[in-house]
């Protein structure tokens, strides 16, 4: 029988494509990190691209899904069945690359554990996914691997040339990583494809501690953007992809048919291309609605542009919102719908299954849509806009929901037991 000790984990690393903007993943790892420094660990971050501190981060350049080889074989790897053996090489070229910077970044910050966003979910990066996973079963070191989405829900990654490197990796099927997603139905499909287990940890926000008041820094956002103070200024929170269902709030906007409403879209949505861009710009035009694109003003933090004017945090932004539109048709989770009722914001939110499932039963009062917008939806956000008091009742209401099962309690119990907890004798521990 393995004896077990207590491993004295103390320096925790994110491992992550990129850790920088107002993504999903770059937002939790942020929280996560909080609540996993506030219980006595410090937090080193491992990625191609980074708005942390300098000197708690090491870069690895081939970990950018954007890298021009790791494009290369992503376009190569998907929407065939076979692949050319050079593709084979370039793969294990890399694999090896990123894991000799794997390497050395533990060394360096000497690390105890590590948290996976997403590497070993997705196969944006396939060397990336393939040297981690080598690196977690030479070295033996213990890993959270935080799933946000699959790439069996996804179905540009159905044709693909990759199937081995897909069950190898995306996720290793090795029961001594700690998997986590964030919603059931994925747990449920997790379970389904690997014979594993794994924990359902969702998105929180922090709503022991409420926003503050609008502040001097962000008090001329409006104006910075066209919007005037009489205005509703009705913001869609998310990138610009077609998942979002921006086209909902387009036509939301045309139907309330009041030229105070003006629809403002925080973030951009290259990751993807510009074909939905270019969509959802003739749509506007077409239905007569001034959509501002307000993603070069807005950052995961205040700062200053190239051009010397001001940028804007996402959490400024939503201190000016009178509406948060979430029409999306598929989520991971949720990290706007939190975000809205956290700053006491209400919503008009589409039944996406994940909504339905996880989000739904807990008695939220929003604005409901089932794939399109109805006359009774329209008249509902009528409402909203200039019913102050019932806007009111409802966004607290909503809020003290997310205090009771969205909060941050909830994952700091979860990662403490998992960092915390007994393993088998030998496993590594850096600090002897």
């Amino acid at each position: 029988m393995n004896s077990t000790k207590v491993l004295r984990i103390r320096n925790v690393g994110f491992i992550a494509t990129r850790i920088a903007g107002t993504d999903g993943v770059s937002l939790e790892i942020g929280k996560w990190a909080r609540i996993i420094e506030d219980s006595g660990f410090d937090c080193f971050y491992v990625c191609a691209t980074s708005d942390r501190p300098a000197e708690r981060t090491f870069l690895i350049p081939e970990a950018d899904f954007f890298h021009p080889e790791i494009r290369e074989i992503y376009e190569e790897a998907f929407g065939r069945t076979t692949r050319p053996r050079d593709l084979s090489r370039r793969v294990d070229d890399l694999k090896q690359r990123i894991k000799s910077g794997l390497y050395a970044a533990v060394e360096e910050f000497q690390l105890d554990a590590l948290i996976a966003e997403n590497v070993l979910t997705i196969p944006m990066n396939i060397p990336f996914g393939l040297a981690l996973t080598e690196f977690l079963f030479e070295t033996g070191i213990p890993c959270i691997a935080h799933h946000h989405d699959f790439y069996w829900e996804r179905s540009r990654f159905t044709v693909n040339a990759i199937r081995d490197y897909l069950s190898a990796a995306f996720p290793p099927r090795d029961d001594d990583i700690e998997h986590v997603v964030i919603n059931s139905q994925a747990s449920m499909e997790f379970s389904r494809r690997t014979g594993l287990s794994c924990r359902v940890i969702p998105n929180v926000m922090d709503f022991e501690h409420p926003p503050g008041p609008l502040d001097d820094y962000a008090k001329d956002f409006r104006e910075a953007i066209g919007v005037g103070p009489d205005d509703f200024l009705i913001l869609q929170p998310t990138r610009i992809v077609q998942r979002k269902g921006i086209t909902h709030a387009i036509e939301l906007v045309r139907r309330l048919d009041d030229p105070r409403c003006k629809l403002v879209v925080s973030h951009d949505g290259r990751d993807e291309g510009d074909a939905y861009l270019k969509r959802i710009l003739s749509y506007a035009e077409l239905m007569d609605v001034e959509l501002i694109l307000a993603g070069d003003r807005i950052s995961a933090a205040r700062g200053t542009a190239e051009d010397g004017s001001k940028r804007y945090s996402i959490w400024d932004v939503y201190q000016h919102a009178d509406l948060v539109t979430y029409p999306s048709t598929y989520e991971g989770f949720g990290n706007a719908f939190l975000e809205a009722i956290y700053f006491r914001k209400p919503l008009l939110c589409n039944r996406y299954s994940i909504f339905e499932s996880d989000i739904l039963p807990y008695g939220f009062k929003v604005t409901l849509m089932d794939g399109f917008l109805d006359e009774e939806a329209v008249d509902s956000v009528r409402r909203i806009l200039v019913d102050r008091e019932f806007c009111q009742s409802c966004v607290d209401h909503n809020y003290e929901l997310g205090r009771q099962f969205f909060s941050y309690d909830r994952v700091r119990d979860e990662l403490r037991t998992i960092l915390e907890r007994r393993r088998p004798a030998g496993t590594p521990n850096n600090h002897g």
